[in-house]
């Protein structure tokens, strides 16, 4: 019995930090000109600098075009399904960097050309991950150089852009790596949970913030931010959603509802906007039930239910909701996290309870990605593809195991990973 619902693909590998800039008509932020420069931020050691490559468009970027020598979204009519929002989007995902040594902070420079009668937005964004990490949270650099939680030696930067007029250019995007003193504190050892209200998105056919095209009885949520969407066909950022019947967990793939800048799983000092606002409470909550912001959302539109998650079909029924209601979500990605990180394999692998095929699943990889493996056991012996193991490998964002025939790597019994 096989673990795995379709036939293996290419892996892909991703590695990765992130950084946002708003720009008018020329941007450029360097570690000199950042405003209100303390000694914790002090640079010590020599900056990496690089310039990024807009030219490369790849699956994983969304509505985006590179020609004559500048990049801007494809079509102004598009919108993310989820988010709703009146100006069209797109966004690119740079190739990662790999830097000789840790960097903590990372300095954008973006060249862009936004007319004054474009109603237009471009931000960037960066991650990163240290040698065999996972990845930070997307960080965003609008206010100066954006001060990753750790030390990384691999760095990823996103553009988006929101377009009305199709006028926004974006002609160049140089990053700065550098390495001060200690950032902002860590992760805790346990990942922040919420109990926030959930709508169902639906939405079959359209196209969520990260290019996935919704297909029944899906299996994703929105968060009305983009700090923590993932790649699409990726887990790298996922939650847990418990509701009336069952917990789920699923990845991030789309930015909404209500807002697009509202990371309210962040501490209040680190939330993007809406800082007055206590960890753990979304905006359009506020707004609906005590009229915070005018009962408004960051865009002005009249909030009339206190979502802070939407969910794809799938996941909605499977929790064991038949309308909108309330569930506890664990942001997956804000605990520590330990352990080794590994490449996956395969499509629709399975995640299970405990280390056999009989055992309850409790979560999906859609596709190729990156996982935080904790231990290993010996196991039910199942054969793929030819290949036969007992090895089992204890994902702690997930709470289950994964047979290690899906882990991409040569050997049977992961090097370096202690037993569970």
């Amino acid at each position: 019995m096989t673990d795995r619902a379709r036939p293996a693909y290419p892996r892909r590998t991703t590695a990765a930090l992130a950084l946002l800039a708003c720009v008018g008509v020329a941007v450029a932020t360097s570690p000199a000109g950042a405003a209100g420069a303390q000694k914790s931020t002090r640079v010590e050691s020599a900056p990496a600098s690089w310039s990024a490559d807009l030219t490369r468009i790849t699956s994983d970027d969304v509505n985006v075009r590179h020609a004559q020598g500048a990049l801007s979204v494809r079509s102004t009519t598009f919108r993310p399904a989820s988010a709703e929002t009146g100006r069209g989007y797109g966004t690119q995902v740079l190739a990662p960097r790999e830097l000789d040594a840790p960097v903590n902070r990372v300095v954008a420079e973006l060249a862009a050309d936004t007319p004054s009668d474009a109603d237009a937005e471009v931000v960037v964004d960066v991650r990163g991950r240290s040698a065999g990490g996972t990845w930070t949270e997307w960080i965003p650099a609008d206010q100066g150089p954006a001060v990753l939680p750790r030390a990384v030696t691999t760095v990823q930067a996103r553009i988006t852009l929101w377009d009305t007029t199709g006028k926004a250019r974006v002609t160049g995007l140089r990053l700065t790596g550098e390495k001060g003193a200690a950032p902002r504190a860590s992760a805790g050892a346990t990942a922040f949970s919420a109990r926030v209200f959930a709508t169902r998105e639906g939405l079959v056919g359209g196209t969520t913030a990260n290019g996935h095209i919704i297909k029944p009885n899906d299996h994703f949520v929105a968060l009305p931010s983009r700090r923590g969407l993932s790649p699409n066909g990726s887990s790298q950022y996922s939650v847990q959603v418990c509701g009336p019947a069952r917990c789920e967990t699923a990845p991030v793939w789309d930015v909404g509802p209500w807002n697009t800048k509202d990371d309210y799983w962040n501490p209040s000092p680190t939330r993007e906007m809406f800082k007055d606002l206590p960890q753990g409470r979304p905006e359009a909550q506020a707004a609906y039930e005590n009229g915070y912001n005018g009962g408004k959302d960051g865009s002005g539109r009249t909030v009339l239910n206190p979502a802070g998650i939407d969910l794809a079909d799938g996941t909605f029924y499977n929790v064991g909701l038949n309308d909108n209601g309330w569930v506890t979500v664990t942001y997956l990605w804000t605990g520590d996290q330990t352990g080794k990180s590994f490449p996956t394999w395969g499509t629709d692998v399975r995640i299970r309870q405990q280390a056999t095929t009989a055992s309850p699943e409790v979560a999906r990889l859609p596709g190729p990605t990156t996982v935080n493996v904790k231990c290993q056991v010996h196991g039910q012996r199942i054969t793929v593809d030819g290949i036969t193991n007992d090895g089992w490998s204890y994902l702690p964002a997930y709470g289950g195991y994964i047979s290690n025939i899906f882990i991409d790597v040569v050997e049977a019994w992961l090097p370096g990973v202690p037993n569970c």
